[in-house]
């Protein structure tokens, strides 16, 4: 039984050699290497398993260059052979160095260089292309790059349009959270506004319904109408909405709450309202 699993071990060891050696010797990838001084300037990294995959999968012609840990496992063979199929450089070093390009420790043995992100930039952009009711999330302040990640990651499963942000007193899009998103990052439009207040109006204008989640709201999630063009409010981790925010809101709904908790995370708060959301429209639409 020693000799089996010894024999295994040494298969799956020379097989990810193999990948890896022919990801980083194949002739192709060479040339598509980066001046140091461009790669600083229009590029970014990605950390972790899923968001590097969702982007090699998605977009790999975005990828300028992978590297790879000591993981020797079928994650790691899959990821470096997905990567050399698509001609992306893969080059292993050693964890230290991973450590420093992702700024973190939590990289899971795999970091990717790749463009910054070309997306709707305007509103209008996104309102323009959708073929349904917009179903927007407006985030203000959050600060947590976890939260703000796992935000991205539902409004990708339940299909909003995009996700808005303040560029003041909020989290931007690093590192760490297109690595919680796990590819949303790159499938959502994130819109940074730097006056939330006036994108708001401006989302009026254009007949969407502003829902502000709070637990002081008067109506219930339970019953509230939301198949119309809506874009859901959300506040802080600390503070929940801000008055001016607040008061910017059409409608203030609470999600009932039947334990003894007094409030949710607000990831899982937008969770709630986006599934809310999706299933009424559902229910709602003739089959």
């Amino acid at each position: 039984m020693a000799r089996n699993a010894a024999d295994h071990c040494g298969k799956a060891l020379k097989l990810y050699r193999s990948a890896l050696s022919r990801a980083i010797q194949a002739p192709t990838l060479v040339r598509r290497r980066l001046d140091a001084n461009q790669a600083m300037t229009d590029t970014r990294h990605l950390f972790g398993f899923h968001a590097v995959t969702a982007r090699l999968r998605a977009r790999p012609e975005s990828v300028r260059m992978v590297y790879v840990g000591a993981r020797q496992d079928r994650r790691a063979r899959e990821l470096i052979e997905r990567a050399t199929a698509s001609g992306v450089p893969v080059h292993a070093i050693d964890h230290k160095r991973l450590d420093a390009l992702a700024g973190s420790s939590k990289h899971q043995g795999v970091v990717a260089l790749v463009a910054q992100d070309i997306a709707p930039q305007t509103l209008d952009e996104v309102l323009d292309g959708v073929t349904e009711p917009p179903l927007l999330l407006i985030l203000d302040g959050i600060t947590d790059p976890h939260n703000l990640g796992a935000c991205l990651r539902s409004a990708d499963a339940l299909g909003a349009q995009a996700v808005i942000v303040p560029k003041d007193r909020a989290v931007g899009v690093n590192a760490t959270v297109a690595k919680a998103a796990s590819g949303a990052a790159d499938t959502v439009p994130i819109l940074t506004v730097t006056n939330l207040a006036r994108s708001m109006r401006d989302l009026k204008e254009r007949g969407i319904w502003l829902l502000g989640a709070d637990a002081g709201g008067k109506e219930s999630l339970y019953d509230a109408d939301l198949t119309g063009p809506i874009a859901w409010v959300l506040g802080g981790e600390e503070g929940g909405l801000r008055r001016l925010t607040r008061e910017h809101c059409d409608r203030i709904i609470r999600i009932p709450l039947l334990g003894s908790v007094e409030s949710l995370n607000v990831s899982v708060a937008a969770s709630l309202c986006l599934f809310a959301t999706r299933r009424q429209r559902a229910l709602s639409t003739p089959a």
